[in-house]
C-alpha cells in the first residue's frame, strides 16, 4: 500500500475514521495506516479536541499537497543542512557572479 504522505494521504486515512473522533484516535489510525513521520508529528501537534468532520482536522494540520516524487521531510532537512554548511544562503548561491576562471575551467584555481 505504501507510506501515506501529505494532505492526500491524510484524506485517505480520514476516510476510514468514524466521526466524531478525538486526537489520539486519529494519531493511532495514522500510525496503523503507515503514515510518514511528518504527518504523525503534525497530527500529534493538533489541539486535544473532539473533531466532528475531516475538514476540521485538515485545517488543523500544516501539511502540503502530496506530489508524485515529492521530497520527504528528511530530504528537505538534508538539503537545508548542505546549504548551511556551504556558508552561503540559497539566494546568494543562485545569484552569485560567475568567476571567469570557473566559467572557463569549471573550477577556481587559487595560487
Amino acid at each position: 500500500m505504501g507510506v501515506k504522505r501529505g494532505l492526500d494521504g491524510l484524506r485517505d486515512i480520514l476516510g476510514e475514521v468514524d466521526f466524531p473522533v478525538d486526537k489520539d484516535t486519529v494519531v493511532q489510525h495514522a500510525l496503523d495506516a503507515d503514515a510518514d513521520t511528518e504527518m504523525v508529528s503534525a497530527l500529534r501537534a493538533m489541539p486535544p479536541a473532539e473533531y466532528n468532520e475531516p475538514n476540521e482536522i485538515l485545517r488543523s494540520v500544516p501539511l502540503e499537497e502530496s506530489e508524485e516524487g515529492a521530497r520527504t521531510e528528511a530530504a528537505r532537512v538534508r538539503q537545508a543542512r548542505e546549504r548551511t554548511q556551504s556558508g552561503m544562503a540559497e539566494s546568494a548561491m543562485e545569484n552569485r557572479p560567475v568567476n571567469p576562471i570557473e566559467e572557463e575551467l569549471g573550477e577556481n584555481r587559487k595560487a
